[in-house]
């Protein structure tokens, strides 16, 4: 499968290593693309629930893609996040081509695109830390339910559903928020005369233009979405921002094994225990 060129390529909220996680079907795209720079922009690796117990083989391979990366010189950035939140301690830390960051303002194509996880403006996080750590829970177990419930659907030639996209949609309040965090991010951003203000964090992902509330200005909006449910990325490319959407029938002819991915798995695996560095990070 011919590899897709793209400029730069924004990933969030992959939450691996917990159940939720569409570990596969993230490394079938990592897989798919070639990009000049690629931004991990927080909640990749979920070390609030981090389990030794559950560490499947695909959410390694998903680290060994994303160090293929670095191993061929393109930049990324590792962006932190409040599921990763520990991994800030660390922030600056950089080898090679990899740069762990808490935020970052990336030239592109001469306009400023700021860039960071967006759990700043979350008030449960600043005030009631406990309080989102067990919500995480709770939505980590939801999406467990709904593959369960989605695998019986597909046995009987039904339609698959989210059960929390529609719960989000039915309560007023959720929408509030989306919209309050999205309105807060671009009145910030330009009121610090970006171009670009890019985040995740609320699973939500979304290209558009927002006018200040504040003033005359206006910024163009990004949010990466999720790899638990939606299964989306931004790209940029030729000039454009676009949303890429995950089909399952695009990546068909692919397989598992790839030819230009030479790193040993197990010279990787002795060189880096993420398992033992995530228990230290909870430490």
């Amino acid at each position: 499968m011919a590899k897709r060129e793209v400029d730069i390529v924004v990933i969030s909220d992959v939450h691996l290593g917990t159940y939720g996680c569409h570990a596969k079907e993230l490394l079938k795209y990592l897989k798919s693309i070639r990009p000049k720079a690629l931004v991990l922009n927080g909640d990749i690796i979920d070390i609030w629930q981090f389990s030794k117990s559950y560490w499947p083989e695909s959410h390694m391979k998903v680290v060994r893609r994303i160090l293929k990366f670095v191993t061929d010189g393109i930049p990324v950035y590792y962006l932190t996040g409040n599921h990763d939140e520990m991994l800030r301690k660390f922030t600056d830390f950089n080898m090679g081509t990899f740069q762990l960051l808490d935020k970052i303002v990336l030239n592109v194509d001469g306009k400023k695109a700021w860039i960071f996880h967006g759990d700043v403006f979350d008030v449960t996080m600043q005030h009631s830390k406990w309080l989102a750590k067990l919500g995480a829970v709770g939505y980590d177990t939801l999406i467990l339910l709904n593959s369960l419930v989605n695998w019986v659907l597909t046995l009987i030639g039904r339609q698959k559903m989210s059960f929390s996209q529609k719960i989000k949609a039915k309560f007023k309040d959720a929408v509030k928020f989306i919209n309050h965090f999205e309105q807060t991010a671009a009145d910030l951003a330009v009121d610090k005369q970006y171009d670009y203000v890019i985040c995740g964090h609320i699973h939500h992902a979304e290209i558009r233009e927002i006018n200040s509330s504040e003033n005359n200005g206006s910024v163009l909006y990004l949010n990466s979405g999720d790899w638990v449910e939606s299964l989306t990325a931004l790209e940029y490319y030729q000039g454009g921002w676009k949303i890429f959407n995950y089909r399952a029938a695009d990546f068909e002819v692919q397989t598992d094994a790839d030819d230009d991915d030479v790193t040993d798995s197990e010279d990787l695996n002795a060189r880096l225990d993420v398992k033992t560095l995530l228990e230290k990070f909870k430490q």
